[in-house]
């Protein structure tokens, strides 16, 4: 698809060639370019044409042009016009507003969405638009923090200004339903052939508006395995810091973006070279800084293996929970608490408790987890305690419960990370598909272990009882007691 690109950013560049400067946008007839109406969501098409026969322009932006013609398959379709959102919601009937930040509609059919933006301009910040924590946003169209971060941004204006205000140039390529022409307004074909990832306007301008953006950078970077353009890079490790000026809420799922769509290991060694981990997971940052390492773990080891494994199954076309991707990522901040609470003389099960409040509670400063997650994220550490004892009818109830696989899932990861679990793995494989005779001998297998290990169980003593002889004694003296007291 590449080569494909090439060709097209030369008869795209070649028709302007004769000027010294180049102009925008560039417009690629569809004669020149591979992206078919085939090739969209028909839902998407629909939009357009429904916003076209409305009387407004429509146009596809962004990801799914850019994946296209970098030869990935679109996953998301979005769409932008010059209709307002409230003009929008009044042409669909499928369809909600949402969003105070940026206003959008989304349009549903069934389980597909498509989102639709209407055409932003970039507003000048004055004074008035500096928010201080008791102000209001109510009835502005535009606001920015004390930090210069964009708060609201609901200022409409044309397709022009709209791509100035998009991030990166490859997501400011337009398809145009009407001529199925490709729009180029900030270069990004050319970046796309160099690949290379440029930010739109200046980047230190940019990033304090959304420090957000830097995060997008890493997250291209990982997933197109393009190149950040120095100018564009340079900034970053400089203002990592505003990360921190940005709702919890919104680091979570910008987390989930990062490491949990098929390109984990690499996002993660991006994300720790340009200083911005830290800022998402500060107690994990902080102990892989500090080497920290013990016989049964080895945090780096450990994690990479844990986005290794989500990797391979996003890339196989397989899901993966949320809550698993967390609990590997604070794994060895737990075990390190928990390690800590038992040496204060805690009993093991409290100490892990209190290390999972410990490493929770920190972790919510910095991206939210919804307790629909923290309380998985629980269970699986829980399990890791839970699934070497195996012992009588333990292991029945240990398969039957709800976190079992994940929690076993979670428990394979440790063992191909170096953990040395003398072959807990292996044995809960074999129990989980053995029939139940088969069961019940592996556990037997484990109890003989178990006692060769320990050597001969010493007999607990039996308590002694009365006997009889005493209680014939007794009765004998009391017997007598009553005669010497007849008589």
């Amino acid at each position: 698809m590449l080569t494909g690109l090439k060709s097209l950013v030369r008869k795209a560049t070649s028709l302007l060639a004769s000027s010294k400067v180049q102009t925008y946008p560039i417009i690629i007839p569809r004669s020149d370019h591979s992206l078919s109406r085939t090739n969209l969501s028909a839902n998407a098409v629909k939009v357009l044409y429904r916003l076209n026969k409305a009387g407004y322009d429509a146009f596809l932006v962004g990801g799914c042009v850019r994946d296209h013609l970098i030869g990935i398959e679109p996953k998301d379709f979005d769409v932008v016009t010059n209709a307002t959102p409230e003009e929008v919601h009044s042409i669909f009937s499928n369809s909600r507003l949402i969003g105070r930040r940026f206003k959008l509609v989304h349009v549903t059919f069934g389980r597909e969405m498509i989102e639709v933006s209407t055409f932003r301009a970039g507003s000048a910040q004055s004074e008035d638009d500096d928010e201080t924590p008791n102000s209001s946003l109510k009835g502005k169209d535009s606001a920015r923090s004390t930090h210069g971060i964009v708060l609201r941004d609901n200022v409409y204006g044309n397709i022009e200004e709209d791509a100035e205000r998009r991030d990166f140039t490859f997501n400011a390529l337009y398809y145009n339903v009407k001529d199925f022409s490709i729009h180029d307004y900030c270069g990004g074909l050319k970046d796309i052939e160099k690949k290379q990832i440029r930010i739109i306007g200046d980047a230190r301008q940019r990033y304090q508006e959304d420090p957000v953006r830097m995060l997008r950078a890493i997250r291209f970077a990982g997933k197109l395995g393009f190149e950040i353009e120095a100018a564009t890079a340079a900034p970053i490790k400089e203002m990592a810091h505003l990360l921190d000026h940005i709702p919890p809420a919104r680091l979570f799922e910008e987390v989930l973006k990062l490491l949990g769509s098929g390109n984990g290991i690499k996002t993660f060694e991006l994300l720790r070279q340009y200083g911005l981990f830290r800022y998402l997971f500060p107690d994990t940052d902080a102990l892989l800084q500090s080497g920290w390492k013990r016989d049964d773990i080895d945090p780096e080891a450990f994690i990479l293996q844990g986005l290794r494994n989500t990797d391979d199954r996003i890339q196989s076309g397989k899901t993966t929970a949320p809550y698993f991707l967390y609990a590997v990522l604070l794994w060895p901040s737990v075990a390190l608490r928990h390690e800590e609470f038992q040496a204060q003389g805690m009993p093991a099960t409290p100490a892990l408790h209190q290390a999972a409040n410990m490493v929770l509670d920190n972790q919510v400063a910095s991206t939210a987890i919804p307790r629909r997650f923290s309380t998985p994220m629980r269970e699986i550490w829980d399990m890791q305690y839970r699934l070497p004892k195996r012992y009588g009818k333990r292991a029945f109830l240990l398969l039957e419960h709800p976190r079992f696989r994940a929690g076993f899932d979670f428990l394979l990861i440790r063992e191909l990370s170096g953990t040395e679990l003398d072959g807990l793995g292996a044995w809960w494989e074999e129990f989980q598909h053995a029939t139940e005779s088969q069961q019940r001998e592996l556990i037997k297998s484990i109890d003989a272990r178990a006692s060769d290990k320990e050597g001969p169980k010493k007999r607990r003593p039996r308590r002694r009882k009365k006997s009889n002889s005493h209680n014939r004694d007794t009765n004998d003296n009391s017997g007598k007691t009553r005669e010497n007291f007849d008589e």
